[in-house]
């Protein structure tokens, strides 16, 4: 399919320089409109896009207008356009005596302003450097997009505020090539968030390499790591590329890199200041390009207190660090991922659960899932298997120990003499939202109050 032509808009009386200035943009690959003055323009930029296959949906990309052009003048046209497409590249032709105006112009949102007579090469470079800067920015609108569905797997679904903060803060760092340092408990998603972290990056069409070094003894980490020479130890028949050189250009997740020995940190924390290693059992130097992206469910600042990890290299890694909530933190996103678990699930082993109950829902959410959401997707995926017909999941359908589970009870409240009312009301709604898991309209129904009530004290508490 040929590739859509982007379409300009000449604003300006019927004169050679007008006529020159269209025949520049055909010549090099624009659909150009023309109009004698800016109530003609207005017409042309407020009417609906040509509905045609390779119409452009949002306008013009390029507006070429003068600054004072009759009836309506280029301040109002620029207006037009950027609400028509907020990325047009608007440019406005000025005399000598309208520099002042161009320039307030440009703070409204021009893209420049050329002075008559028209240099038009010079106004070429300037529309095409225009161009390149909006396909800039519809990349960086792509890569949220991607963002958005690259975040809804089934580890980062969750609407809680930790997993808002979580999200926006993987969009921060992932076009960046700063090393990330994840920490969190077993089953949260940490390789997931990795590969999300990838996939947002310029990286992302190299490739994502992953180690985990809890299954491995100290001489498989290194040789894995960094590969080896043929010889250098028994069993090693041939030369073989280790993660870091496998991952060249791309990303090196490394899980659980509490488990690397002290030895081979040391040899980590070069190939991430000087990029450089030898292979195990060789002298030649490889050379590498890698974000390192390396995870943890022990606290390493403990470790190093122990002497167990080098303190160099976890500041090395943690040069940004992401605190990965446990699904105890966040109870409030289990309907969102037990509803997409089902969906899956339903998808894959051809069953109809249509639903869960209240019931089933409130036994699920006041399990502290010491396995996180890895284990409540195996929990759903055990019930949607064992159910049979076209029914919601119920409390029977549960596995054992749920169904046996008891309610907990809310927490002490912390009151003491002295307290005000104030004071003791805030406890109260923070013991209850704790102890119905942040479910606002089941503390609501506790507390004897209304929903609307709940969300303005919440609020008022900073809660």
């Amino acid at each position: 399919m040929a590739l859509q032509r982007p379409r300009a808009l000449v604003v300006d009386k019927d004169t050679a320089e007008t006529q020159a200035l269209r025949r520049m943009l055909e010549e090099h690959g624009f659909e150009v409109n023309w109009a004698k003055d800016g109530e003609q323009a207005y017409n042309v930029l407020d009417a609906p896009p040509p509905d045609k296959a390779g119409a452009a949906a949002q306008g013009h990309e390029v507006v070429i207008t003068e600054l004072r052009a009759q009836r309506i003048d280029g301040l109002r046209l620029l207006e037009v356009a950027k609400q028509r497409n907020a990325e047009v590249c608007v440019i406005l032709i000025a005399d000598a005596g309208g520099v002042d105006l161009a320039t307030e112009a440009m703070r409204l949102g021009a893209y420049d302003f050329q002075l008559r007579p028209l240099n038009l090469t010079k106004l070429l470079a300037v529309v095409q450097r225009a161009l390149s800067h909006q396909r800039l920015v519809t990349r960086a609108s792509a890569l949220a997009e991607r963002l958005d569905e690259r975040l809804r797997i089934p580890t980062l679904t969750g609407n809680s505020r930790a997993m808002q903060t979580l999200t926006e803060r993987i969009a921060q760092i992932a076009p960046t090539r700063a090393t990330a340092l994840l920490v969190g408990e077993t089953g949260t998603g940490k390789e997931l968030i990795a590969q999300a972290i990838h996939q947002l990056s310029p990286r992302k069409d190299e490739r994502f390499v992953k180690l985990h070094c809890a299954e491995l003894s100290e001489n498989l980490i290194e040789s894995e790591l960094f590969g080896h020479e043929r010889g250098a130890f028994t069993g090693a028949e041939q030369q073989r590329k280790g993660r870091f050189e496998l991952a060249d250009g791309g990303t090196l997740f490394i899980d659980e890199i509490s488990e690397v020995p002290l030895p081979i940190q040391t040899k980590m924390l070069r190939v991430l200041q000087d990029r450089e290693f030898e292979r195990v059992g060789g002298s030649e130097t490889v050379r590498v390009d890698v974000r390192v992206i390396a995870a943890s469910n022990r606290p390493l600042d403990v470790l190093v207190s122990r002497g167990e990890f080098r303190e160099d290299l976890y500041y090395r890694l943690r040069v940004v660090l992401l605190e990965v909530p446990s699904l105890r933190e966040r109870r409030e996103d289990i309907p969102l991922l037990v509803e997409t678990f089902l969906r899956e699930f339903n998808r894959e082993h051809g069953r109809k659960v249509n639903g869960v109950t209240r019931g089933a829902i409130d036994r699920l959410m006041h399990h502290d899932w010491p396995g996180n959401v890895r284990e409540l997707k195996n929990t759903i995926e055990e019930m949607v298997i064992f159910t049979e017909g076209k029914r919601a999941l119920d409390v029977v359908d549960l596995p054992l120990a749920l169904r046996q589970q008891r309610t907990p009870t809310a927490p002490d409240l912390p009151l003491h003499v002295g307290m005000t009312m104030q004071e003791i009301e805030r406890a109260a709604i923070d013991a209850t939202m704790r102890s119905v898991g942040d479910d606002k309209q089941k503390a609501a129904k506790v507390l004897g109050i209304g929903l609307r009530t709940l969300y303005r004290k919440l609020k008022e508490y900073g809660l």
